[in-house]
């Protein structure tokens, strides 16, 4: 079988093993009835994910130009801290900024390699966590709005990595540590303003992936370069594909681009 497709970052279900999918052309791909058969990624070209023109990708599945003018990639979407919707402060779409902006946003400790802090909004939880390979996670603090979210995330990130070993997550190189131990060492870190919002009953969520081999050596696919690519998928972790040979594919970071995916 073939699925020409337009890649996108994988969507995502919790349950005994998290389910992955992707959408084809035609079909809603279920990725994991596709472990442990060969499968083939053929580079077709790229579409931007915002204008839907065939324009070459710059970043996040964005031509250059919509990178630059889209309110869905500002500043504020990888620096939190820098949201100013609350002050009625417009970046590039006030609307579109405070739908995003003002409302519930969690900061949370997540394990995939080490423990790293992080910030999501309520309604990505535990998506957020799926998507960067986390075992477990626990929440810190619930906010209203996402700069205080990034205000907290900066103070406490001065204690603790906010970034995750990709290598090591994807060998399943997890350090031992205990989350609900960690969340009360930095509790006296939150900056004041945030303070009230820390929940006091935060649990751990436990997340199990679909994978039948981990890699020992890792070799990261470049589809564009390569144009093509066989291998037999091992299992999925975060949003990487995982093959018996160890070649992993970031199917986030290649957002945009046309392939056909062919099923053996």
């Amino acid at each position: 079988m073939q699925y020409p497709l337009v890649l996108k970052k994988m969507i995502t279900e919790i349950s005994e093993k998290v389910q992955y999918y992707e959408i084809t052309e035609n079909h809603i791909l279920n990725m994991n009835q596709l472990l442990d058969r060969e499968i083939e990624i053929s580079f077709e070209g790229t579409q931007c994910l915002c204008c839907g023109k065939e324009k070459k990708i710059y970043r996040q599945g964005f031509c250059y130009d919509c990178f630059y003018k889209s309110a869905q990639v500002g500043d504020w979407i990888m620096r939190p801290e820098l949201s100013k919707a609350h002050l009625n402060i417009e970046d590039r779409d006030l609307a579109y900024e405070k739908e995003v902006q003002l409302q519930p946003h969690i900061v949370y400790l997540a394990l995939s390699s080490n423990v790293k802090v992080g910030v999501t909004r309520k309604t990505q939880v535990p998506t957020r966590w799926i998507d960067q390979g986390a075992t477990k996670a626990i929440e810190i603090v619930e906010v209203p709005n996402r700069y205080l979210a990034g205000i907290t995330e900066i103070a406490l990130k001065e204690f603790v990595a906010d970034k995750t070993n990709w290598q090591k997550m994807l060998k399943n190189e997890i350090a031992v540590a205990d989350l609900e131990v960690e969340r009360e060492k930095l509790k006296k870190y939150i900056p004041a303003e945030a303070k009230p919002y820390f929940l006091e009953n935060g649990h751990i969520t436990e997340i199990n992936y679909p994978v039948l081999q981990y890699p020992t050596k890792i070799k990261s696919l470049n589809i564009e370069k390569q144009g093509v690519y066989k291998g037999k998928l091992k299992g999925i972790k975060g949003q990487y594909l995982i093959f018996e040979d160890g070649t992993v594919f970031n199917v986030r970071n290649n957002e945009g681009f046309k392939v056909i995916l062919s099923v053996n």
